[in-house]
């Protein structure tokens, strides 16, 4: 049974059959959510709504640890989390779809792992040359050809830490140290699930460009930004039930 991480766009409320919600405890508190119980595409899953049940979490006090922590003790083989991008690379404007394969983290403050206090739990260190587990990456790109899904192979996914965008001379500076995305969410997450040795992979759809450039060269028009998400998410929903679907016997 794969999980799902679900956050603007991708609430599980209408994807997600049979639901059963479970609330869990953790060492490191509640997680955002009960967990779901369901099946997407009649394939099993447990499905975590990131920011919450009313989308409460900001995404820099998104509880983590918790989270993971959670999808980890329900048994998951692996972790697909779904996230929204702006797009700073040429091709990655409104509605494209990428599945990214490297990550670079300009957040700050966040519970960023598990081993923080030397104590009982000691010291790990984790081998993030390529945060996102290759072979999960590669069922969802799998998947998406399938389906005759236009998606982007590769990428670098920039985490900012929000819950404001970027200025324009940051997305430049971004740009510059090599990003093709930028949103706010799939760190830690991606680190956390190293740590509990829980393949994790991300897809993203780009909602807009990033400030500064394409269309969003002056402002963000916010009310579109809701209009390609509505459009786009679907397209990201089969895919993931193509690609779990797929790993099921």
């Amino acid at each position: 049974m794969f999980a799902l991480i679900g956050g603007s766009g991708f609430t599980g409320n209408d994807v997600i059959e049979n639901a059963e919600e479970v609330s869990v405890e953790t060492p490191y508190g509640a997680p955002s959510a009960p967990l779901v119980f369901g099946t997407l595409g009649g394939t099993p899953v447990v499905f975590l709504r990131r920011h919450g049940v009313r989308h409460e979490y900001a995404p820099h006090r998104v509880p983590s640890r918790a989270n993971l922590w959670a999808l980890k003790k329900a048994r998951a083989e692996g972790v697909i989390a779904v996230a929204t991008v702006g797009g700073c690379a040429p091709d990655m404007g409104p509605g494209r779809i990428a599945v990214p394969d490297q990550l670079i983290d300009y957040t700050w403050g966040r519970d960023v792992s598990y081993y923080d206090d030397f104590g009982a739990a000691g010291m790990k260190h984790v081998d993030m040359t390529w945060p996102f587990d290759r072979a999960l990456s590669a069922r969802l790109i799998e998947a998406a050809e399938r389906l005759g899904t236009p998606v982007r192979k590769e990428g670098v996914y920039a985490c900012t830490q929000g819950p404001r965008l970027e200025t324009a001379a940051e997305v430049r500076r971004y740009r510059q140290d090599g990003a093709d995305m930028i949103g706010m969410t799939l760190y830690p997450e991606c680190a956390l699930a190293r740590e509990l040795d829980l393949p994790y992979a991300g897809i993203c759809v780009s909602v807009n460009h990033a400030a500064g450039m394409g269309d969003c060269r002056d402002e963000i028009d916010f009310a579109s930004l809701e209009d390609v998400l509505r459009r786009a998410v679907g397209s990201v929903v089969e895919v993931v039930k193509e690609a779990v679907k797929e790993t099921e016997s």
